[in-house]
């Protein structure tokens, strides 16, 4: 299938103020792009590429005072499958675990395993590891958390959701996360577009959403706490510890949100 991807968001800015920039398609996914990947800038100014330490494609700049506007648009192709499951996908012996996996056991700014170790042993500790163990998690951080647009924090924590029991999508994927990496499970937080493709039409603005991925029988595995079901048309555009490695923008500076439009759609014939 082709799906048709983009966004337009602007900021105004107080004074000059550098910007990081996380608005690309993983490079995993650049062979399957249909029409260029370009972001336009408005107004026109040097913007540098770069990649971080997981491998996403960023962008830094010196944003001027007043509005500045990315925007881009592009299809890209994708299988129409919906995230692979796997129920035999074991759970690894941490002392077998791959070493580039072993970030994603340790706490983080958004993560706060020593806060929710205690409740994810007495959850968890007795459910088979691997998928089963995994899928037991994603059930509960489902029914945990109210989703809600209204409920949306920039400083709610895996604990803070876990309590408040209520959140958007970033916070099911933290809490999830969080108590993975508890039962000695790598996961880390994943961020791109996830259109209504495959199922009814959500009466929302369309966003960019937050699922995790782990570390089990190999290689890594998609989940998704919000949803809690496989879904169709994934584009992945950065992975990282928690929501602070992938943030779409970081502004070192005042910055008010004045534009934020996302498309995420099937084209159909």
């Amino acid at each position: 299938m082709r799906i048709r991807a983009g966004y337009e968001i602007a900021y105004d800015c107080l004074g000059p103020t550098p910007m990081l920039v996380l608005l690309s398609v993983r490079p995993e996914r650049l062979a399957d792009l249909l029409t260029p990947q370009i972001m336009s800038v408005t107004p026109e100014l040097p913007v540098q590429a770069y990649s971080d330490i997981f491998g996403n494609i960023c962008h830094r700049l010196l944003a001027p005072a007043g509005r500045i506007t990315f925007a881009s648009e592009f299809l890209i192709a994708d299988s129409g499958e919906p995230d692979p499951v796997d129920l035999s996908a074991e759970q690894h012996p941490i002392e077998q675990l791959p070493d580039e996996t072993l970030q994603f056991l340790l706490g983080s700014r958004y993560c706060e395993t020593d806060a929710l170790m205690d409740v994810a042993w007495k959850a968890f500790g007795r459910v088979p590891g691997g998928w089963r163990r995994v899928q037991a998690i994603v059930d509960y951080a489902h029914d945990r958390i109210e989703f809600g647009y209204a409920h949306a924090r920039p400083d709610r924590t895996a604990c803070g959701a876990h309590v408040d029991r209520k959140g958007v999508c970033r916070d099911f994927a933290h809490l999830a996360i969080t108590l993975c990496r508890c039962m000695n499970i790598p996961a880390r937080y994943c961020t791109g577009y996830l259109g209504d493709i495959g199922i009814a039409p959500i009466d929302a603005p369309m966003d960019f959403s937050a699922w995790f991925e782990v570390f089990i029988g190999g290689r890594w595995h998609t989940f998704d706490a919000r949803h809690n079901q496989p879904r169709i048309g994934r584009i992945l555009q950065g992975y990282g510890r928690d929501a602070t490695d992938v943030a779409i923008t970081t502004s070192f500076g005042a910055t008010t949100l004045a534009t934020f439009k996302v498309i995420t759609e099937e084209v159909v014939d």
